[in-house]
């Protein structure tokens, strides 16, 4: 499955369409961020994209998580987000 990769400047509407479109298909997601400003328009994300999946019956669950990814040969340590629907 695909992560998908939130920035500082991602437009928190696409990342929640691309997010609930995930959630139908795979039935699950996973966002990364690194940063302040990345970690808050992941988590705008998913409020957004629960608000597109609610009228569905779906209602999200986002479970926080730090991960270490390579960038340019150095660690960074971002945060994940998994996000699946509540059962």
């Amino acid at each position: 499955m695909e992560v998908l990769k939130v920035a500082s400047n991602s437009n928190p509407n696409k990342v929640a369409g691309a997010l609930a479109g995930m959630i139908r298909e795979h039935g699950r997601a996973e966002l990364q961020a690194i940063g302040a400003g990345a970690v808050n328009q992941a988590v705008k994300a998913i409020a957004i994209a629960r608000g597109y999946l609610a009228p569905s019956g779906i209602d999200l669950v986002s479970i926080p998580a730090f991960t270490d990814v390579q960038i340019d040969n150095e660690t960074r340590t971002a945060i994940k987000f998994i996000v699946f629907p509540r059962s």
